[in-house]
């Protein structure tokens, strides 16, 4: 998909320096509790709390941490109730823009959105004014380290994935949300070192921008990352300079 490669790769990057701040593990805490919330604790009828599993594991949460984000979420202990939304705007350039949120206060974490969008260019939108731009699809990332390109592409295709490319040192298994689960599950029980596996948005066209429009949306991006109740972000840039 075009430009497809070139936002994975700045989602990649931002993932690697999420877990560097210890980020990732709050993300997925929160997806933990709200997925145990929605479906229950059993993972076996949960398909979505097995993928956050699946996700902590990857992350090398501790077991016991992972556990209480569950008991949390399935009201089995007390705290605080997470709600989620999505939230859709344009960027700098007129890029589209999905925020998926995770809070305790959506007064306040759209208030605190709204001003970032404002700051560098960009504006909140009404639900729907820029999904239909984006693709539901299921994405696996596993390393890549010291596996044959070609095997590994052989096996993919074998167990139901839609495509396979590389990025960095990694291989990204695209497939249907639906098979998401179960394509990493396999690819684990095969001996593969799964990095992260979920559902993502994938723009069906890219924008480009550069100059001055460009090093806003990276600053905009940069500081939505940042938020503590941002889960995921989802755009159809494309940089000028990308290889």
């Amino acid at each position: 998909m075009a430009g497809h490669s070139k936002w994975a790769n700045i989602k990649h990057k931002k993932a690697a320096q999420d877990a560097k701040r210890g980020k990732v593990f709050t993300k997925i805490i929160k997806e933990l509790m709200v997925s145990a919330k929605i479906g229950g604790s059993d993972q076996e009828a949960n398909p979505r709390l097995r993928q956050a599993i699946s996700s902590a594991k990857a992350a090398n949460m501790p077991n016991d941490t992972m556990m209480r984000a569950i008991q949390k979420g399935a009201g089995e202990l007390e705290d605080v109730n997470y709600e989620e939304t999505t939230y859709e705007g344009y960027g700098p350039g007129g890029v589209a823009i999905m925020i998926d949120v995770m809070t305790d206060n959506k007064n306040r974490t759209v208030a605190e959105i709204r001003h970032l969008m404002s700051k560098y260019g960009g504006n909140l939108a009404e639900n729907g004014s820029v999904s239909w731009m984006f693709e539901k699809m299921g994405q696996i990332t596993i390393s890549a380290d010291d596996y044959d390109e070609n095997q590994v592409f052989e096996e993919v295709l074998e167990i139901g994935a839609n495509d396979f490319s590389t990025l960095d040192n990694a291989f990204i298994i695209t497939s249907d949300p639906s098979s998401t689960v179960d394509i990493a599950d396999t690819m684990i029980q095969k001996g593969y070192k799964v990095i992260s596996s979920g559902v993502e948005m994938i723009p069906k066209n890219t924008l480009k921008v550069k100059g001055e429009e460009e090093k806003k949306l990276m600053n905009l991006v940069n500081l939505l990352e940042e938020h503590d109740d941002i889960q995921n972000i989802y755009s159809n840039f494309e940089l000028e300079d990308a290889d």
